[in-house]
């Protein structure tokens, strides 16, 4: 079960702070991240290599899109499109509201497997569920913090408001504004402890359930499944990606390629020029 937050308009000098994990069998084939289109936007994300598609996508203005989707008994209907699909269209724009205008209009939800979305930039933040009728549920987000697991936003959910929890005991602890702030190429303090937050969030093996439960469908979920970081024999969380959008600028994009518990958040912001993108591939 994936795992999308984002932080919107909450510190001035980061307007939006997209954290998120994904969780997927350990068998699917996936790039962590990568150029998934090199221009007019670029945008960066990692890849599906199964269908071809991503779970999160950012491009150079600053819009991010991401998803998660609906966990299903009998896996994904093959005779639908990708959902990985969406994000890449979602993030082909050069504002989050051009593209959910723009894309909403003529997505047609039955022909996905279902699925919820978050799209966001600067200036404002969506939520769009794909999951039934012939139109997506588009919604313009407040500022504050929005959790998104395999449910709709505001579904009861055990994780989301465990989640919620670890991220209020955690930013509690952070230091306040720096005077780096606005400096060209720099993250500021306000920003960077924010980020090693949800980092440490995103890490966490504890579940939110502490024992196996049945949904409404007659499955049974194993407690590890609810943890922010999923460790299962045949499932779990495969790779995690933090993005600050700064006041200006280019986002700034943490990658750990494999689960944040084990594996380091690297920075990989240098793939928004062709040379950085040949410096980390040397």
């Amino acid at each position: 079960m994936c795992l999308l937050i984002a932080l919107f308009q909450q510190i001035a000098d980061a307007p939006l702070i997209i954290a998120a994990n994904r969780d997927e069998r350990l068998d699917r084939p996936a790039v962590a991240m990568t150029v998934l289109r090199p221009s007019g936007p670029r945008i960066l994300g990692g890849r599906d290599e199964l269908a071809g598609g991503t779970w999160l996508a950012v491009n150079e203005y600053g819009v991010v899109a991401g998803l998660t989707n609906q966990p299903s008994a009998d896996g994904r209907d093959a005779g639908k499109r990708s959902r990985g699909e969406l994000p890449l269209a979602f993030a082909g724009h050069k504002t989050a509201a051009e593209a959910v205008a723009a894309v909403t209009a003529r997505l047609n939800p039955a022909e996905y497997n279902p699925c919820w979305m978050l799209i966001g930039d600067r200036q404002a933040l969506f939520s769009v569920g794909l999951a039934g009728g012939q139109a997506a549920d588009v919604e313009e987000l407040a500022p504050g913090l929005h959790i998104l697991e395999n449910a709709p936003l505001r579904a009861p959910s055990a994780k989301a408001d465990f989640v919620r929890g670890l991220i209020g005991a955690e930013r509690a602890a952070e230091p306040g504004p720096d005077s780096s702030a606005g400096a060209p190429g720099v993250v500021p303090l306000a920003s960077t402890a924010t980020v090693a937050a949800l980092e440490r969030v995103l890490s966490s093996n504890q579940p939110a359930v502490p024992e196996p439960r049945t949904d409404d469908q007659g499955r049974t979920w194993p407690p590890e499944i609810s943890a922010p970081c999923v460790h299962t024999p045949e499932y779990g969380t495969r790779s995690a990606m933090t993005v600050v959008v700064p006041a200006s600028g280019r986002p700034h994009v943490r990658v750990a390629d494999g689960p944040p518990c084990e594996c380091p958040f690297l920075d990989v912001s240098g793939l928004w020029t062709e040379r950085g993108s040949a410096e980390m591939a040397g």
